[in-house]
C-alpha cells in the first residue's frame, strides 16, 4: 500500500455508509457536518455506471492503451502505458455526462443544499494505472475563487478492491482547518509578480506556484494530524461526496487494471462560482487562470 501505510485497526478503517439514511436529508446534513463526507453505496443504478465505463474502455482500447490479451472491459493496461489524469476521456462523452450531470445528482445536491444547485462544467476524469496514486490534499486549493461551500462528488466506474487503489479520506481532518489554515489559503494559480522565478514558472509555463499536495507521505501526515485513513472496496453505483477541507488521497494501484473514476463539484446556484471551471471552454489551470499579486 501507499508509502508503508499502517493498516492496523487503529490507523485504517472503513468509510461509514449512509445508505441507511439516503432518503432523510436532515440526517445526511448532520452526518456531512460530523464526518466531512457521505458515502452512499448503491446510489446509482449500476447499469448507468457500467454504460459510462464501457464508453471509456472503448476509447482506451481505440488508442491502444489496453492489453489486447484481455477483454476490453477488464481495463488491463499495456505494460508500457502509464497514466493518471485523463480529462479527455470525459470530453464529448454523453454516457459520462449522463452520470455526473443527470437528475440523480441534481436532485441529491438540491435536497442537501436546500435550494437549486449548479455544477462545475469541467469533469475531472482519472484512469489510474499501476503504481499510480494521489498524494494527500484538500480540494479547496484548486477551486477557491467562488464559494467555499462546494462539495466534491467522487464516483468509481467499476469494482475497486483495495489493491486497485480507491479514494481514502483522513478521519475528522475537516475539523483541523485552523492547523491547516496557511495551506487552505493557497490558490495554485496565483503567483508573485515581483518574483521572476515564479513569473517564469507560473505565467510562462502554466505550472502551479504550489504543488497542491500537503505531503507525499500519508503516514507522516496521519501521525501529525491523527485520525484513521478510511476507505472501502467500491462497487459500481457507489457515491462518495465530501467537503473542500477534508483531506483525501488514494491508495496506489498495485495491479495492471486501470482504475477509472470521476470527480465533479456542486454548489448552491445562488452563490459565486469559480470562473476557471465553467463554460464551454473552461480556463481550468491554463494561462487564462493565472493571477499575479505583489508578495
Amino acid at each position: 500500500m501507499q508509502n508503508g501505510l499502517n493498516l492496523s485497526p487503529a490507523a485504517f478503517g472503513e468509510l461509514r455508509s449512509s445508505a441507511d439514511c439516503a432518503d432523510r436529508v436532515d440526517e445526511l446534513r448532520q452526518r456531512l457536518d460530523a464526518d466531512g463526507y457521505l458515502f452512499i453505496p448503491g446510489f446509482f443504478d449500476p447499469a448507468l455506471i457500467l454504460a459510462a465505463r464501457a464508453s471509456v474502455a472503448a476509447r482506451l482500447a481505440a488508442e491502444g492503451a489496453l492489453d489486447p490479451a484481455h477483454p476490453v472491459d477488464d481495463l488491463v493496461a499495456r505494460p508500457d502505458k502509464a497514466m493518471t489524469y485523463r480529462g479527455d476521456l470525459a470530453l464529448n462523452n454523453p454516457a459520462v455526462e449522463r452520470v455526473v450531470f443527470g437528475p440523480e445528482l441534481d436532485g441529491f445536491y438540491a435536497a442537501l443544499f436546500g435550494e437549486p444547485v449548479r455544477h462545475f462544467d469541467h469533469i475531472w476524469y482519472r484512469a489510474v494505472s499501476h503504481g499510480m496514486g494521489t498524494p494527500p490534499h484538500c480540494d479547496l486549493v484548486y477551486m477557491s475563487r467562488g464559494t467555499h461551500q462546494l462539495l466534491t462528488c467522487w464516483i468509481p466506474y467499476g469494482e475497486v478492491p483495495l489493491e486497485v487503489g480507491g479514494l481514502m479520506v483522513l478521519e475528522d481532518s475537516h475539523k483541523k482547518s485552523e492547523q491547516l489554515r496557511q495551506y487552505l489559503e493557497v490558490d495554485v494559480d496565483t503567483y508573485c509578480e515581483n518574483d521572476p522565478k515564479q513569473v517564469a514558472k507560473v505565467k510562462g509555463t502554466s505550472a502551479w506556484s504550489h504543488p497542491g499536495w500537503l505531503t507525499n507521505n500519508p503516514v507522516v501526515l496521519q501521525k501529525r494530524l491523527g485520525g484513521r485513513w478510511l476507505t472501502t472496496e467500491y462497487r459500481p453505483g457507489d457515491l462518495l461526496t465530501f467537503k473542500m477541507n477534508l483531506i483525501h488521497a488514494s491508495l496506489d494501484n498495485q495491479t495492471q487494471r486501470i482504475r477509472i473514476s470521476s470527480d465533479t463539484r456542486y454548489q448552491r446556484a445562488s452563490q459565486p462560482i469559480d470562473e476557471r471551471w465553467i463554460g464551454n471552454n473552461p480556463a481550468t489551470h491554463g494561462p487564462r487562470a493565472k493571477r499575479g499579486r505583489i508578495c
